[in-house]
């Protein structure tokens, strides 16, 4: 097989790029190691930035989400049992999220792809890419009993951070910057009402807490748990008790429990690979970044990666000029490095450290109560929420 851009992994960013190419007339193979069943099994973040929801008509997938998904200008941040909102509607000039679960942007991106009959390869086993670094890439892939072999003048690793495009550059040629952080989210899905029209991000002493929502009657809830803890010690009861005791009064009084319909531990990193190109194979999404999901960066980051792409590329196929491709891994990463900053900082703001003691919450409290008391405090925290414009700072 033939094509002109292979892209590893059927997620979000690589169906996102497939389309932006197949509107631009750039032929493109999607190659996926999981079924797609599997793949729309992943449970998500869900709040997209104005760059993501664009991106998303620009390829005609937007329908349904602006039918369906949820547009906020604002959260609340609760701190020493007091809610104070922010306004992000307002200190941005009018700029909003839209609340929207990743698994129906990929469904919406699945069936596109679908409908315009473009190629896509599921359940791919040992994938591998070969002869990047010249102007002839392969792409080799096992299925049915068969090895396969594709031909392609770029490849697209949007295979997440245990893929393999990552894990095939040279040693020496990669550098990565990790942090760990020493607890993880636990999430529940419930068929609940939210217990707030908005999310609300907690800053409690007894751990961190997000209560968000996928829909007026699906609920998200996460705590902040050592990261020795194992999901099958937490039963529902359990979940629905300390969240109370993580809320304020009206938040108690407001909470609408049920069983979980899904239920889960992640573990919080920040990672960073340098660069995200390699001769004609380039990072983007997951492959390339991971940030703590406080900050709700991480699609939204992939979507960044994939406009910036699709456009080197393109400019590449209509102008046979090479200054986009040989800029992307350097404008991305400015980009990525500002969501990484905002998304550590955050991090750092709302979760509790024990090892900081009395003195680490109390600069918290002080911190908090800046920012909710300055309008330049809140502006700040609202302009890194809603995402910075692809163009910022060039």
């Amino acid at each position: 097989m033939r094509t002109q851009v292979a892209i590893i992994g059927a997620g979000p960013s690589g169906l996102l790029l497939g389309q932006l190419l197949h509107k631009a007339g750039i032929d493109a193979v999607i190659i996926e190691r999981q079924s797609g069943d599997y793949v729309l099994g992943r449970i998500r973040a869900g709040v997209l930035e104005q760059v993501t929801t664009d991106l998303l008509d620009e390829v005609g997938v937007g329908q349904r989400m602006h039918k369906e998904g949820m547009v906020h200008g604002g959260f609340d941040m609760l701190f020493k049992g007091e809610r104070h909102r922010i306004d992000m509607n307002r200190l941005t000039g009018g700029k909003n999220v839209m609340v929207y679960g990743q698994t129906e942007v990929t469904r919406d991106l699945m069936d596109a792809r679908q409908a315009a009959g473009l190629v896509t390869i599921y359940e791919a086993g040992n994938v591998s890419v070969h002869d990047f670094n010249t102007k002839r890439p392969r792409v080799t892939y096992e299925k049915d009993g068969q090895t396969h072999e594709i031909e392609c003048e770029f490849i697209a690793g949007c295979d997440g951070f245990h893929g393999v495009c990552r894990a095939s550059v040279p040693e020496g040629a990669i550098t990565e910057y990790e942090k760990v952080y020493p607890f993880g989210w636990l999430g529940v899905l419930a068929e609940t009402p939210p217990v707030h029209h908005e999310l609300i991000y907690v800053n409690s002493t007894r751990g961190f807490a997000l209560c968000s929502q996928r829909s007026s009657t699906r609920s998200r809830y996460y705590l902040q748990v050592p990261l020795t803890d194992k999901v099958e010690a937490w039963s529902d009861d359990a979940f629905w008790n300390e969240l109370r005791l993580r809320l304020d009064a009206g938040g108690r009084e407001k909470l609408v429990t049920g069983p979980s319909i899904e239920k889960s531990i992640a573990p919080l990193r920040s990672f960073v690979a340098e660069p995200m190109r390699f001769g004609r194979m380039f990072l983007a999404g997951d492959a390339a970044h991971i940030v703590p999901p406080t900050g709700a960066k991480g699609l939204n980051l992939a979507a960044s990666d994939v406009k910036y792409l699709s456009g080197a590329l393109i400019e590449f196929y209509a102008d046979k000029s090479e200054a986009g491709i040989d800029s992307y891994s350097g404008r991305c990463l400015r980009r990525i490095w500002r969501a990484e900053r905002f998304s550590w900082w955050f991090t750092s703001l709302m979760h509790h450290f024990p090892e900081n003691g009395p003195i680490g919450q109390k600069l918290q409290d002080a911190e908090l109560d800046y920012i909710v008391n300055s309008e330049a405090g809140a502006r700040s925290v609202a302009e890194n929420y809603v995402g910075l414009p692809l163009d910022f700072g060039d």
